[in-house]
């Protein structure tokens, strides 16, 4: 075994501390087994998020901070059950789909899936090109291909092996993390209004629910519920089932950290706009660019800066594990592999549409976001199929009573869809 690879040194770690007790200490047994869920993570702090949180914020001041919170622990189940299936069977969920399904069924599937992967990207690639010009002024067509470029240099890591590629993605998620602890600090929110919106539902409107089935669609991601079982799968190979069990509770420790970190950013996003425009009285604000614009005059020019970074970094993350999971997605169901520089041509394709066009990029990312939402069905329904086999996950199987969670929460994501066609047709 080459020791100075990172992957050998990391997969070598995690068996010895899955084989004995070891003696070091609790951080140092986990640091291993982290990485997968922070990939992840990134989907959720994607430049939709910054649209729909800036709009929530700004329009209903702290009131759906409980949203947030809410689909952020149905996130963190949704992503456990999607490592324990790559863990426990060594196949992704795409794989089990094109396995388990008769063949029409596995070709409508990868149709939406395919239909919400370029949602993703558009609203990724979108993100990023708007960071390029918000903090440099370089034009959206020009920061769209500097998009694609970064992004390609990032997926080159690859090649390296998943340690590497996990330690820039975290990385990323560090500073996007840290750029809105600060902006949060600057603004001096109202920490008991917070506390009591976090755990208070509410709405007020139909506008409202619009909004925070926006956010649903932002937070759970369907594209990173295939692309986390893809991630675990053969990550760690163990051969008892003590093992198996302590490599899933570590996997467990990775969802929590990642998806909290996740959580606390979204929460941040709301919390800013909540604090610099609804407060203010500048609830109209309901663009990337106005926010962007209008932190200057309200916390001074750095307000504006970190802002910018932490868009652009989080565009250039999410856009990175978009390539990604659209890449698990085509080989699973069609067990095809393209090269990934011809798929980020291909997805860079809507976005340039759209910036040609002159649509706004705002609200074309909340239309994405809500795209997003309508595709959570056909990821989380096979998923809770799956994983409450026995025959298929073996030791790892659901409980009954996850998978009677997990099932209400589809079943709640499809009624707020129901919702908004209602909205859609008959309200306009």
């Amino acid at each position: 075994m080459n020791n100075k690879n990172p992957d050998a040194k990391t997969v070598e770690s995690a068996l010895d501390i899955l084989g004995s007790k070891g003696k070091q200490n609790r951080l140092s047994r986990m640091l291993p087994f982290l990485g997968p869920a922070f990939i992840a993570s990134v989907a959720y702090i994607d430049p939709g998020n910054f649209a729909t949180n800036i709009q929530g914020g700004a329009k209903f001041g702290y009131m759906l901070i409980w949203v947030i919170v809410a689909s952020n622990l149905m996130a963190m189940l949704i992503q456990t059950m999607s490592a324990k299936l790559g863990i426990a069977t060594g196949q992704n969920l795409a794989e089990h789909c094109r396995n388990q399904f008769p063949k029409p069924v596995v070709w409508l599937m990868w149709f939406i899936m395919e239909l919400v992967a370029i949602a993703t990207d558009l609203a990724e690639f979108l993100g990023a090109a708007l960071g390029f010009y918000l903090l440099f002024g370089i034009p959206l067509l020009a920061g769209a291909f500097l998009t694609a470029i970064a992004t390609l240099l990032i997926l080159g890591l690859e090649r390296y092996g998943f340690r590497p590629l996990e330690a820039v993605i975290s990385g990323m998620l560090g500073i996007i993390a840290l750029c809105y602890l600060i902006e949060t600090l600057i603004g001096k929110p109202d920490w008991g209004q917070i506390a009591y919106h976090a755990v208070v539902p509410q709405f007020s409107g139909s506008e409202s629910v619009i909004l925070a089935s926006g956010i649903i669609g932002a937070t759970v991601m369907p594209h990173v519920i295939f692309l986390h079982s893809a991630l675990t799968q053969n990550r760690i190979v163990v051969k008892n089932k003590e093992q198996l069990r302590r490599l899933f509770r570590f996997q467990i420790a990775d969802v929590v950290i990642a998806m909290g970190i996740a959580g606390l950013v979204n929460i941040a996003m709301l919390i800013m706009a909540a604090t610099a425009f609804y407060k203010t009285g500048l609830t109209h604000i309901a663009s990337i660019e106005e926010a962007h614009r209008t932190l200057e005059p309200l916390f001074g020019k750095a307000a504006k800066w970190i802002f910018g970074v932490s868009l652009l970094v989080a565009g250039l993350s999410s856009s990175t594990v978009g390539t990604s999971a659209g890449q698990v997605i085509m080989q699973g169901f069609l067990q095809r592999h393209i090269p990934v520089w011809v798929r980020r041509l291909v997805t860079i394709a809507p976005s340039l549409l759209v910036i040609g066009l002159g649509l706004d990029p705002t609200s074309t990312l909340v239309v994405s976001q809500v795209v997003l939402s309508f595709g959570l069905p056909f990821a989380i329904i096979p998923l809770v199929m799956f994983t409450s086999r026995k025959d298929i996950m073996g030791d790892l199987t659901n409980r009954a009573l996850t998978t009677v969670v997990v099932s209400m929460i589809a079943a709640l994501i499809i009624a707020l869809n129901i919702y908004l066609i209602y909205q859609t047709v008959f309200e306009g």
